[in-house]
């Protein structure tokens, strides 16, 4: 008697196991497995303070070292903490954890979300840009041409070595007609300007300065600043007292403007979200919050970490913001178009 073989096939039989077969067979194995909820209280505990300092920053001490300043200075890394934690829930098969990592990427994403994507547009009647030349710099010709090349119409430059200044006024002569220096900082501009003087920031030695620029669109005061550096030491922490004392002047000198149109240029040493620059930030623009393409990273220029170096404006729409390539600088230069109207 002949007898019929038939293969079977779909879910039944020996053939392969399904997709949805290996999740709920491993949604069993978890099920039965009593620590997935007791594994990764550490690192779920770690995932909660990130967030807490991330959500309380501003509630951080400056008493002791500028605790407060020097974590808003690098605030947004600690999302870095994010993928780190989630490897270790992972390792540690901690459902725990992997639930309290939410709450950390979704407070960053709230704080820094908008400065991930590129919000920069096409606009813009004036572009201006800002470098920190470094006293030291090796090639500060190399570095007046690189920066040249951008084609701002404003460009404001600090950190200037006395020795160096005829050098950068050489280099640049031929795009720029329009230049004042004053002490360690100048402005280099395709405008005529007017007005040029110091600004007094507390330090001794001129390290801002005022100048009204004389654009087609109208007047626009014009401030460059180098505020004092600031060290994080193991037995002192963030010493920012110096740097706090330059910056409430200079949010003096802002204050006190009467032209409607203002843009300041320069190296703030210290981030938007650092507290202590409140009184600068609080009545100005950054044109890379408004309008930048990503963090704008500007400091160190071997690996930026940090964007100390600002463009502010009051009075006019950013338009775009951005930095440019790297010079013999220990900064990277940063660069903005805005829209000023008449």
């Amino acid at each position: 008697m002949a007898q019929a073989y038939m293969t079977e096939t779909g879910n039944g039989g020996s053939g392969p196991e399904s997709s949805g077969s290996r999740f709920r067979r491993r949604l069993a194995e978890l099920r039965r497995d009593p620590g997935i909820w007791r594994r990764g209280i550490v690192t779920a505990a770690l995932a909660v303070a990130v967030s807490l300092v991330m959500i309380l920053h501003a509630e951080l001490p400056n008493a002791v070292g500028n605790l407060g300043s020097l974590t808003e200075t690098f605030l947004p890394w600690l999302g870095l903490a994010v993928p780190l934690l989630l490897a270790a829930a992972v390792v540690r098969k901690s459902a725990t954890a992997l639930i309290a990592l939410v709450l950390p990427a979704i407070v960053w994403v709230n704080l820094f979300g908008g400065l991930v994507i590129d919000k920069s547009g096409s606009g813009g009647n004036l572009m201006v840009a800002s470098h920190n030349v470094d006293a030291d710099n090796p090639d500060p010709r190399g570095t007046a041409r690189s920066v040249a090349k951008a084609g701002a119409d404003v460009l404001a430059l600090t950190e200037l070595k006395g020795s160096a200044v005829p050098v950068y006024e050489q280099a640049l002569e031929a795009t720029y007609k329009y230049h004042a220096v004053e002490g360690t900082v100048g402005v280099w501009s395709k405008y005529p300007l007017t007005s040029s003087r110091a600004v007094d920031i507390k330090l001794g030695w001129t390290r801002a300065m005022r100048t009204t620029v004389e654009t087609p669109q109208g007047a626009v005061a014009v401030y460059v600043a180098h505020l004092p550096s600031v060290r994080v030491k193991l037995n002192a922490g963030f010493t920012a007292n110096q740097r706090d004392n330059s910056a409430g002047a200079l949010g003096a000198a802002l204050a006190g403007e009467p032209l409607r149109k203002v843009v300041l240029l320069g190296d703030l040493n210290g981030t938007m979200n650092d507290r202590s620059l409140s009184e600068v930030t609080s009545q100005m623009r950054s044109t890379q919050g408004a309008a930048g393409d990503g963090f704008g990273f500007s400091w160190p220029a071997q690996f930026p970490m940090a964007r100390i170096d600002q463009i502010m404006v009051r009075g006019m729409k950013p338009e775009a913001s951005w930095t440019l390539p790297r010079t013999g600088s220990d900064h990277l230069p940063v660069a903005a178009r805005v829209t000023v109207k008449k």
